[in-house]
């Protein structure tokens, strides 16, 4: 299945019933006065948040999406049937925004979510509503009103535990294939991976989920190689992950672009809890692994983690390093879910 972020449909709520003028006519009843019914009222547009989807692909080939109208009312008083509502299934994660692509209607994030996206029209009132004692057969009645129409877009961000970055062909994918069942394209050139990827890690039988991004460049942050989005991936994880492969040379600069393209995205994601970790040490020499660790820590104060994913070296350690951090940012939440709102007189 291909993965698709984004769509950009059409949608149409029903428009109501017309009311019925209509009135009695029966063999030995005179004037037997109006009985038109109500028009129905017409169907919604409903977006609704389901289990096992995780792209917008279904939205790729069909982008149109329209409601039924609602039934007019006949004689007889009899009203007209409402017009079925449209579901749109979406995954969980999946935000609607306005045509403008930026002014958010509704953030799906939990299963079985839903949000009416346009309403049908109502139906209008058949001619019986209108009679009274002053007008006992009025001969008008209400159209039904027209449904809503709109373009919106719908933007998916995955919601994973842990979220990997760094630069492109820093190793993000080989990791990710090496911890899970996940089997995303890994080869030895930048931008292998075109697409997130989403990979169940298991450890200590304990289990979360993973993300793995394309890689990011330096201007990520405004849309460069199409990095907004690909940060808007990362946005909902507990904890990123990120990666810097030691094999180059530039090694403590990558991890200074890439920190500054977190920071400036300004979606909360430079305070986010961070795991450092230098890769494909497998390639090098345990001096030279121990000289450039000791070279990151000097420049940015703290100590990464050395691992290789093909090797397995130093793997466990830092998935329960993971897990740690994870676990403590459930925690805060549940606190910060517990604390009592403040009094307000």
């Amino acid at each position: 299945m291909k993965f698709l972020d984004q769509a950009k449909v059409f949608v149409r709520s029903g428009d109501g019933g017309a009311g019925c003028i209509s009135f009695r006519r029966e063999k030995y009843i005179a004037l037997g006065g109006p009985d038109g019914g109500d028009g129905g009222k017409g169907g919604d547009v409903i977006v609704e948040c389901v289990n096992g989807l995780n792209t917008l692909i279904d939205y790729r080939f069909k982008q149109h999406f329209k409601a039924e109208t609602g039934v007019h009312g006949m004689g007889r008083n009899r009203n007209g049937r409402n017009g079925k509502d449209i579901v749109l299934r979406v995954p969980v994660g999946t935000q609607i925004l306005e045509e403008d692509n930026e002014t958010i209607l509704a953030d799906l994030t939990e299963e079985g979510q839903t949000y009416v996206l346009a309403k049908g029209g109502n139906g209008g009132f058949g001619n019986t509503h209108f009679k009274s004692s002053t007008n006992q057969a009025p001969r008008y009645a209400n159209p039904g009103l027209e449904g809503q129409e709109m373009y919106v877009w719908l933007r998916l961000k995955l919601i994973a535990d842990a979220g990997l970055v760094g630069l492109p062909n820093a190793g993000k994918s080989t990791f990710l294939s090496s911890v899970s069942s996940a089997k995303p394209k890994v080869a030895d050139y930048p931008f292998t991976t075109l697409h997130p990827n989403l990979g169940v890690v298991g450890i200590d039988t304990r289990e979360f989920v993973m993300a793995d991004i394309p890689g990011l460049i330096e201007g990520a942050h405004e849309g460069l190689g199409i990095g907004d989005r690909f940060l808007g991936h990362v946005e909902r994880c507990r904890v990123l992950l990120h990666l810097v492969d030691a094999t180059q040379e530039d090694y403590l600069d990558a991890y200074r672009i890439i920190r500054g393209e977190l920071e400036a995205y300004d979606q909360g994601l430079g305070e986010k809890d961070e795991i450092v970790a230098l890769t494909k040490i497998d390639s090098l020499t345990d001096e030279d692994i121990a000289e450039k660790v000791d070279a990151f820590e000097a420049a940015y104060g703290f100590r990464p983690y050395a691992i290789s994913a093909v090797a397995r070296t130093n793997m466990d350690t830092i998935l329960r390093a993971l897990l740690d951090k994870i676990d403590e940012e459930n925690t805060r939440e549940e606190k910060a879910g517990e604390e009592p709102e403040a009094w307000r007189p």
